[in-house]
């Protein structure tokens, strides 16, 4: 397990105990070297069934699925996702009992052929191959596997996480579940959604279908975009930018022929390719943009 400044968790949890605040605080503040080997450094919490339920379901997980579970815990998330809903993938976990339960539960289950949990540092897991990645963690280890997603996950990836968000990553979807079990806190659960968003960011041309030339140059923060564009030399404006894995679409509004157009764009990233259609006065078209120089960041760091 690697120490210092990244913090190593086990299981679908690791988070703020408000029945326990003092507690919890006291594992927040601790130094991460406070745990000794093979330890975890904050209390395991398995995720509430109800929770489990939501967070498949708001990613929509199905069996052409891989899905991986950072502190998998006693497995449930992985093998639900297996035994509910035909998905395949593994479970990450630093606490080498927890993982012999995991892997106990799964033979149980019937799925351990298609599921496998891993006594493992999640900030060492290979993450590229997942589908949906589900998480229950700090948020300061969030934080720190954050560009990891950006960076490693395919543009669609699924991200679904129980009580913590990803700060200005603002999710996708959100969902509030009643929990009246819930051991700590009040009686709910927030649950987040986010899709991994291709690269936009960049300066963008296409004739437009009068024949002028469209050039667009986009800035991306995570989903969003923004953008200054350009219709035959005259200035526009870029509303409603938005990627959703590798779709995006923007409202593009200009002056052509000396009337004001407004233009709904919608497509596919591919590389330095968009393909899709552009809608104007209710006719709709085919749209090609050849991106001809890249900017992207996808955070700041």
């Amino acid at each position: 397990m690697a120490r210092g400044e990244s913090l190593e968790v086990s299981g679908n949890a690791a988070l703020a105990l408000p029945v326990a605040a003092a507690l919890a605080m006291a594992v927040l503040a601790a130094p991460a070297a406070a745990a000794g080997p093979g330890q975890s450094d904050v209390p395991y919490v398995p995720t509430p069934w109800a929770v489990v339920d939501a967070m498949l379901e708001l990613a929509a997980v199905g069996p052409g699925d891989y899905v991986i579970d950072l502190g998998s815990g006693d497995g449930r998330l992985v093998i639900a996702a297996s035994k509910r809903h035909g998905a395949r993938g593994f479970g990450v976990d630093i606490d080498s009992a927890l993982v012999r339960a995991a892997r106990q539960e799964a033979k149980r289950q019937g799925v351990a052929d298609r599921v496998e949990f891993i006594e493992e540092n999640l900030f060492v897991t290979r993450i590229d191959r997942a589908t949906v990645m589900t998480l229950y963690l700090y948020p300061r280890v969030m934080m720190q596997l954050r560009p990891r997603f950006l960076e490693e996950l395919r543009p669609g990836t699924r991200i679904v996480s129980h009580e913590f968000d990803l700060d200005e990553w603002r999710p996708d979807a959100q969902r509030t579940i009643p929990v009246p079990d819930k051991p700590y806190g009040p009686p709910r659960s927030e649950v987040f959604l986010w899709i991994v968003p291709a690269n936009a960011a960049g300066d963008w041309r296409w004739r437009s279908g009068d024949g002028g030339e469209v050039a667009l140059t986009v800035t991306q923060a995570f989903q969003v975009l923004d953008g200054r564009p350009s219709v035959g030399g005259r200035p526009g404006r870029l509303e409603d930018g938005r990627m959703r894995g590798e779709s995006i679409r923007f409202i593009l509004h200009a002056e052509a022929g000396g009337r004001a157009v407004r233009q709904e764009y919608n497509g596919r990233v591919s590389g330095d390719t968009i393909t899709g259609t552009v809608r104007q006065d209710g006719v709709e078209s085919e749209w090609k943009a050849t991106r001809v120089k890249s900017e992207y960041k996808r955070e700041k760091r």
